[in-house]
């Protein structure tokens, strides 16, 4: 398995952590304990990690019985680094990142120059070295200036260090030029990660088609733009064998479509945005900005149908779809405005809330944010093992807060939950054994 993006040792010695709830649904791993962590590395673990149990010598962290939790791998970040700087670094979204309890980010494409080639892999990979807090990896471009038309060097991309190929915030249209993209990426063992809409389709379209957007007077994005290249995409993943991610998923009919795909056996997995998992069509409300996403949130019967998916495995991972934005591209008019919204340091809150209001499990939600994409992508990340890199946060459940602007440690602040009252928290997130964020209060 491959290993993001490395850090540094925090603490050279070893740390116990200890009257904690260790909860690892990937490992079956729901107890009262421990975990000492040795020069990064995650020593040994379980109910005889006590306070009482370790060396005289050995720093304590007394976790007062919150969950200790797998650092979260979110799937979908954009980071804006090279290019973007104005909207987001690989610093600060590293640093929003650890707030929120991710400890390994997968980075988009879509920069200025595209990361299309092994340089530019390599420039991301020393840059989230030298200013990131916690671990990065980073996707590639799958077609060259993300322009649809010739493949990049997928061999030369993975041996710098790329997890997947993806175009980004556009499918690949030309259907030749996928077949061949998923041959080439099945036999260099890459994912292809694949922007599910119609570009056609969704053209001049700025939210959910349908009677609010005919209320709204604001042109419709339909369902069938997300179903038609998510079709297509399953026919040629029945015809190569390639490894197919579809990264959002918004609709009702993609949810049954991935479903049957999987019945089929098809080599399929799929994601969704927390955004869509707690929000509909319905919160744009008066033309609010921050709620103008890609895919667009759709109605409410999809909203429970993502839900669904979730609970029973049809979706694979949940994200945050982290797209920051800055005031210039955002507090315009709805059709002017650009598409996407932060979401680094919700993404926890926000799935624990979903256990909360719609009932679905958090060794579910726990797995879809952890091991999964981890094993998506070959990441030795996500899991609380022995000998596992020291990845992990402590997230208190009775924590109420607000989130609010001031608070939020992005470069941006275009959160679709903003002023919403979040109940959990994370306290703090170590990466490679070091304390890479802590709550103020706690």
């Amino acid at each position: 398995m491959m290993v993001p993006a490395g850090l540094s040792p925090g603490h050279i010695g070893t740390v116990c952590y200890v009257n904690a709830r260790l909860f690892d649904p990937g490992q079956d791993l729901d107890v009262k304990g421990g975990i000492r962590v040795t020069n990064g590395i995650i020593n040994s673990l379980g109910p005889k990690i006590t306070a009482k149990s370790r060396p005289a010598n050995e720093q304590i962290v007394d976790c007062k019985g919150r969950l200790l939790l797998p650092g979260l791998v979110d799937m979908r970040v954009f980071a804006g680094e090279p290019g973007f700087e104005y909207k987001e670094t690989l610093a600060t979204a590293t640093e929003s990142a650890a707030a929120g309890g991710v400890t390994t980010i997968i980075t988009m494409p879509n920069t200025d120059p595209v990361i299309d080639d092994a340089a530019l892999v390599d420039f991301v990979l020393r840059r989230a070295r030298d200013t990131g807090i916690v671990r990065v990896a980073p996707m590639a471009a799958l077609t060259k200036g993300l322009a649809g038309h010739e493949m990049t060097e997928f061999g030369l991309l993975r041996e710098a260090g790329a997890v997947a190929v993806t175009d980004g915030i556009q499918s690949v249209a030309n259907a030749r030029v996928l077949r061949r993209a998923m041959a080439y990426a099945r036999d260099f063992g890459l994912p292809i990660v694949q922007h599910v809409e119609d570009a056609d389709l969704a053209l001049n379209g700025v939210m959910n088609e349908g009677e609010l957007s005919t209320r709204l007077g604001l042109p419709g994005i339909p369902s069938m733009a997300e179903l038609i290249v998510l079709e297509r995409d399953l026919r040629l993943v029945e015809l190569t064998g390639a490894n197919y991610h579809a990264s959002q998923i918004s609709s009702r009919a993609a949810v049954e479509a991935t479903r049957t795909a999987k019945k089929n056996g098809l080599p399929v997995t799929c994601g969704v945005s927390i955004n869509h998992l707690s929000l509909n069509e319905n919160d744009i409300g008066s033309y609010r900005t921050f709620f103008k996403l890609s895919p667009p949130l759709r109605s409410e019967e999809d909203r429970k149908a993502l839900v669904e998916g979730v609970e029973d495995g049809t979706i694979d991972v949940i994200v945050s779809g982290h797209d920051p934005e800055n005031p210039d591209t955002k507090r315009l008019t709805f059709d002017e405005a650009a598409f996407g919204a932060i979401g680094l340091e919700t993404l926890l809150a926000a799935a624990h809330g979903l256990h909360l209001n719609e009932n679905i499990p958090m060794e579910t939600l726990i797995t879809a944010m952890t091991r999964t994409p981890a094993r998506i992508l070959g990441l030795e990340a996500g899991a609380l093992t022995e000998g596992a890199p020291a990845d992990f946060s402590l997230f208190d459940e009775k924590i109420a807060w607000a989130v609010e602007e001031w608070g939020l440690k992005s470069k941006s602040n275009n959160t679709p939950f903003e002023d919403r009252l979040m109940q959990g928290r994370v306290v703090r997130t170590v990466v490679a054994g070091q304390t890479a964020y802590e709550l103020d209060a706690q």
